[in-house]
């Protein structure tokens, strides 16, 4: 193994359309023109962390499709290392998505392949070189909560972005090194972010938005403000893109804190244009906006 950071999640097709406004229960609203993109949880965190430098693998699944030469295509020309990607017979992932005029969505997901990502496929990884574990959950949850634990008893850090919200064992919380959720995700999990570690992981991070992030350790919360933009285009993916820089820093060796100092830069200039993965800053990009 030569990846210092894996990542265990999903790949879709992001089939995106412009709307004046979301429909109402009954309603049908006109769009613009339908457009395909490369995405999924899985697939962006490992984007965005390859297009800032890290040595990246995914473990995942696609269909032999369109669209998943469309999502092999996108990664392997970001960096991404896809021999862990195998081709289920099962369609690839997609989610739909409608994008508002201010540039904030919603998505649904239709799952296909990405149901196939099976605890069998972590037993098949060797953790030799890699630092970090990075998982979300549009795969199966036994197979997150196995890849932790895998993961956790080799010594590698773990890291998991809680989207969508779902109820783990508190062994495998405690197994966790740092939780990553979004402002309304917190809220449904605790009533404090301080009490987010009482869950069991060793640190967490609550995303938010525009805002920056709230990073939450032992000894307190520190906010990290967000980077303002010039116009916000999209916002699909920008937490994925959060996590993927994350963990790419926390892989190199930075500390929580200076990592996610580093992530809402890249989650910043990644909401300045349309879709997920072809949003995704290089490293050098993140450089710029720093001397600015």
């Amino acid at each position: 193994m030569t990846n210092t950071l894996l990542v265990l999640g999903s790949a879709n097709a992001d089939l995106v359309v412009e709307v004046g406004r979301r429909p109402a229960g009954g309603e049908t609203v006109l769009g613009g023109d339908t457009v395909v993109l490369p995405g999924g949880k899985g697939a962006n965190t490992a984007v965005a962390a390859a297009r800032v430098g890290a040595s990246v693998a995914l473990v995942g699944a696609v269909g032999g499709d369109g669209y998943g030469s469309l999502l092999r295509e996108s990664l392997e020309s970001s960096g991404v290392d896809t021999s862990l990607v195998k081709t289920s017979s099962r369609p690839t992932g997609i989610a739909y998505i409608t994008v508002t005029p201010d540039g904030e969505n919603s998505i649904v997901v239709s799952p296909g392949a990405n149901a196939d990502v099976a605890s069998s496929d972590v037993d098949a990884l060797s953790f030799d070189g890699a630092q970090v574990l990075t998982c979300s959950l549009e795969v199966p949850l036994e197979t997150v909560i196995h890849a932790i634990d895998v993961a956790s008893k080799a010594g590698v850090r773990t890291v998991l972005n809680l989207s969508p919200v779902a109820e783990l064992p508190a062994s495998t919380l405690a197994q966790l090194d740092t939780l990553i959720v979004n402002e309304h995700e917190a809220a449904e999990l605790v009533s404090d972010w301080r009490h987010l570690l009482r869950l069991g992981p060793k640190t967490a991070i609550v995303t938010l938005g525009s805002r920056g992030v709230a990073v939450v350790v032992p000894a307190g919360v520190t906010e990290v403000p967000g980077i303002k933009v010039d116009e916000v285009v999209d916002t699909t993916g920008a937490g994925d893109a959060f996590a993927g820089a994350f963990s790419a820093r926390l892989a190199e060796g930075d500390r929580v804190v200076v990592a996610a100092e580093y992530a809402v830069k890249v989650a910043a200039l990644s909401v300045t244009k349309a879709g997920a993965q072809p949003s995704y800053p290089t490293a050098a990009e993140v450089s710029s906006l720093a001397a600015e």
